[in-house]
């Protein structure tokens, strides 16, 4: 056996680790551990106390035991508030038949910063809209280590699943002259407040982008599997729980690729960042599955298990019709389908995933493909049980005079378009792509319900804390 290290500084994230993985030889190898972070909680029985400290580095803590006749600031440290910087050192114990696998039995524990006795995070389940308040502390909450690790794993994931098939990550600009919906709902980028913006700094109107798809869209045409994931902004006034003024998108785009293709790609995606997520967060995610939504792991355990259909919106429409069900919203076609209509397919019909396809030309985007019929377009959304719609795409308008007509037909102006336009005149193949809203996809993984909560500072109509 090694000799024996003292006072070995370690992470919490390293002993979890190597109980699981390793099986425990950490323990074996070392005797006095260092540990570094902040108080959880702190209780004593006035001989032995015991400290609930968490580093920062995994979503579990550890417990430091200390006790009068081996900590000579025993008193002082029985003080410490929830909400303080210590740092500790002591033995490590295996404890197997107890909460926790393993404590630390502390020979030291000094304050490294203290905490204000207003400390608004206690020993209490607070409830979330409180937590909106307070933003820069929520952080330190159980909810918001589960729920910003998932985030962070998630990222990960999505950049892993493309990168690992060739694609090529465009920075697309978040400052643009161009708004990519036709939507008009858009945040200004101006130095003036006249309006002229002929004398503005870039020399014309310009603002947050809404979307990276237009130009991401150029450089598939010259790397062939493209995919953008930035932040993008709406002027829209909606102030529910699912939408935000800024906002993560995730938009591939995919050359000499047609709705198929494009829809098995989708369908790729997402199996493959659930199940990463399932993968690398099993404490968080069962976390979520116990705080924020009973029954979350199975539910996307059962998605990722679950053949995909595909079915035409005229279908849809038909079996909404026939389905003798009173909904909120009347169904005929040509409407725009409503989460309630989206939910009945996917959970009472399908009862899984399912993409809705080729849907009437005049609710969708003037990009999209027209098909033959003259009527409809090749657009496809995947509806998902829990939520509805997930993700939207569609194969592109790769032929100059239909674009340029629909554009027409659509009233979107052609000066300042002529660079898209220029796209399908050069060489201008097949091509598709889709739009996933980064935090709708983890609100849909962890089971929040409320967009405000899978942000760290969210951005919302008549809220833009610090």
């Amino acid at each position: 056996m090694a000799e024996k290290i003292e006072a070995e500084s370690v992470l919490i994230s390293d002993l979890y680790d190597d109980l699981l993985y390793n099986d425990g030889a950490m323990f074996k190898e070392l005797d006095i551990v260092s540990v570094e972070g902040w108080v959880k909680t702190n209780r004593d029985n006035a001989a032995v106390g015991f400290l609930e400290l968490n580093d920062g580095t995994c979503f579990k803590s550890c417990q430091l035991v200390y006790s009068k006749d081996t900590l000579e600031n025993f008193s002082e440290v029985t003080k410490f508030l929830t909400g303080c910087g210590i740092s500790a050192k002591g033995k490590l114990v295996l404890t197997p038949d107890a909460k926790q696998p393993f404590e630390i039995q502390c020979t030291e524990i000094n304050l490294e910063a203290p905490c204000d006795s207003s400390y608004p995070l206690q020993k209490k389940r607070h409830s979330l809209e409180y937590l909106r308040e307070i933003p820069h502390l929520r952080p330190r909450t159980n909810t918001f280590q589960a729920v910003m690790r998932i985030r962070s794993v998630l990222s990960m994931a999505i950049h892993e699943f493309y990168q690992s098939q060739g694609f090529v990550y465009v920075h697309a600009p978040i400052i643009t002259a161009n708004d990519a919906e036709g939507a008009g709902e858009a945040f200004i980028v101006t130095t003036r407040n006249d309006g002229d913006y002929e004398k503005d700094f870039f020399g014309k109107k310009t603002s947050l982008t809404v979307s990276g798809q237009l130009h991401v869209e150029a450089y598939a045409l010259a790397f062939r599997d493209t995919y953008t994931f930035g932040p993008t902004f709406r002027a829209e006034p909606s102030n529910t729980p699912r939408h935000a003024s800024e906002f993560w998108m995730i938009e591939p785009e995919i050359a000499f690729a047609d709705l198929n293709d494009n829809m098995q790609l989708i369908e790729d995606m997402v199996r493959y960042c659930i199940e990463y997520v399932l993968k690398f967060c099993p404490a968080e995610m069962a976390f979520c599955n116990e705080f924020m939504q009973k029954g979350i792991i199975d539910q996307l355990q059962a998605v990722v298990d679950s053949e995909f259909v595909r079915m035409p919106y005229t279908e849809a429409i038909d079996i909404l019709l026939k389905s003798g069900v009173d909904f909120e919203y009347p169904v005929e076609w040509g409407m725009d389908l409503q989460s309630e209509h989206e939910r009945y397919i996917c959970e009472k019909v399908i009862n899984g995933p399912v993409f809705l396809t080729d849907y009437p030309k005049d609710i969708k985007a003037f990009y999209m493909r027209l098909n033959d019929d003259n009527k409809t377009v090749a657009a496809c959304d995947l509806l998902v049980p829990g939520i509805g719609e997930l993700v939207g795409g569609s194969q592109r308008e790769e032929r100059y005079d239909e674009l340029l007509q629909r554009m027409k037909d659509m009233n979107i102006p052609t000066e300042g378009m002529e660079w898209y336009l220029d796209l399908r005149k050069y060489g201008g193949v097949k091509h598709s792509g889709f739009g996933l809203g980064f935090e709708r996809f983890l609100m849909y993984i962890t089971g929040v319900s409320n967009i405000r909560d899978v942000m760290p500072y969210p951005r919302t109509p008549n809220n833009c804390m610090f």
